[in-house]
């Protein structure tokens, strides 16, 4: 299969040109549906055959960090041209640490894990509040510090809740913010968020536009995730789909696209299979007609 043509989008106020699809790494912890070291680095390996440039991850997803520098060590090092990030606050013999001492044996745990000497982004992960994070002497000044040691050289916030984003946007000491499950078919409360990031000069990762897997294009009635609050709302668009005879999988990840303010979308893989089935997604025609009836079933 060809490689796929990727746009490219720039990340905020970084260096950084991102393929407006880029790889999560949840699943290549094992955290999804395949939990295998092979599979992993197969997956690592064809979103790179593919045109993705930037791979993100975290020491919460399992085995993510270690399966992608064993990928690393298997294509002769970490490719030139790929943008990795991972993040800080959730390592499990460490969860919830924000202190400056914490922050930095996370970060270099990752980089010994990852088999690099620096990444591109590095990310707080789910503070409980900003306060650890800001507070005088805790983890946002010591990545500054480690910033300027070299090991990495952007930095993001990764968090679910609005009003610590904005805090990070206001701060004007954030490159980056990821935004997830609030921009989608389903809900679109983050739009007010992407626009500010925006017109910030934050970049803006995109994540869940499938909604842990609820919009990725089979009936939510039969996921294992039938049961989430949004599974109901999932199976509206699911069926309206359906009638159209429109990929769910297609609209879905194109939706996130389409706003010209989100710097990539991060779609999670677990397999080489995946990873073709997101880029075939990416690469659906949906007629303008669609489109417009998208935009007034949401506004209604």
């Amino acid at each position: 299969m060809a490689e796929s043509q990727l746009a490219r989008r720039k990340l905020g106020r970084t260096d950084m040109l991102v393929t407006e699809i880029s790889l999560g790494g949840v699943g290549l912890g094992g955290q999804r549906t395949v939990d295998d070291d092979d599979s992993a680095a197969a997956t690592v390996r064809r979103g790179l055959e593919r045109g993705i440039n930037y791979l993100d991850t975290s020491p919460l997803y399992n085995e993510s960090e270690r399966r992608i520098g064993q990928a690393f060590r298997a294509l002769g090092g970490r490719p030139p041209s790929l943008y990795l990030s991972t993040k800080t606050g959730t390592h499990p013999l460490r969860r919830g640490d924000y202190s400056a001492a914490g922050t930095r044996w996370s970060v270099e745990n990752s980089l010994r894990t990852l088999g690099v000497d620096s990444v591109d982004l590095l990310l707080v992960h789910d503070p409980p509040s900003m306060v650890p994070v800001l507070a005088p002497g805790a983890a946002l000044d010591e990545l500054e510090r480690m910033r300027e040691e070299g090991k990495f050289r952007w930095i993001g916030l990764g968090v679910r809740e609005h009003d610590k984003l904005l805090t990070a946007i206001r701060s004007g000491r954030f490159d980056a913010i990821l935004t997830y499950r609030d921009y989608n078919l389903i809900r679109q409360t983050a739009a007010g968020l992407i626009d500010e990031a925006a017109g910030a000069g934050v970049g803006v990762i995109l994540a869940q536009v499938f909604v842990a897997g609820l919009l990725a294009g089979g009936d939510p009635a039969e996921s294992k995730y039938a049961n989430d609050p949004d599974a109901a709302r999932a199976r509206d668009w699911w069926l309206w789909a359906r009638e159209r005879g429109v990929s769910l999988r297609a609209l879905s990840l194109q939706y996130g696209l389409r706003n010209p303010r989100v710097s990539t979308v991060l779609a999670g893989a677990d397999t080489p299979q995946q990873v073709d089935e997101i880029l075939t997604a990416r690469d659906t025609v949906i007629p303008d007609a669609i489109w417009a009836e998208v935009e007034e079933r949401i506004r209604t």
